[in-house]
């Protein structure tokens, strides 16, 4: 019998079990690429004020998070990660970009930037929507 224990993985473990799925992955897919592509927005005292953490897998980008502080919204900082994040996209030869967000996050500001709602999770949290969405770009 294996007696193995199932422990929280540290940063580097993380890292390692990422990077066997992504081997095990090119082995069945071709031209397999997984890349981060981790972006981030500072203030004149150096201050990170926004930012936006993502990965180009294959032919598309996935955007984890894009967070703006709370003093700094409405001011345009998400639009520009946002479109930073999209030319490098392209650069990469992405054909589309997918992400997800909350009904209490910024369904409206993908929408705004023409990202489509592809599926929509109930009460997920509780009282809230998940929303999952994409944007094609070719």
């Amino acid at each position: 019998m294996n007696n193995s224990n199932i422990l929280q993985s540290k940063n580097e473990e993380t890292n390692y079990i990422r990077n066997k799925l992504i081997e095990f992955n090119s082995k069945h897919v071709p031209n397999g690429r997984y890349e981060e592509v981790n972006l981030c927005i500072k203030n004149d005292q150096k201050e990170i004020i926004a930012g936006l953490n993502s990965a180009v897998c294959w032919n598309w980008m996935e955007i984890d998070i894009l967070w703006v502080h709370e003093d700094y919204r409405i001011q345009g900082h998400g639009k520009k990660l946002l479109e930073e994040a999209e030319k490098i996209a392209r650069e990469k030869n992405c054909t589309f970009i997918k992400l997800n967000t909350f009904s209490f996050q910024a369904p409206e500001f993908y929408r705004k930037y023409g990202y489509k709602i592809i599926a929509i999770i109930e009460n997920a949290p509780q009282g809230n929507k998940h929303y999952y969405l994409i944007k094609d770009l070719v």
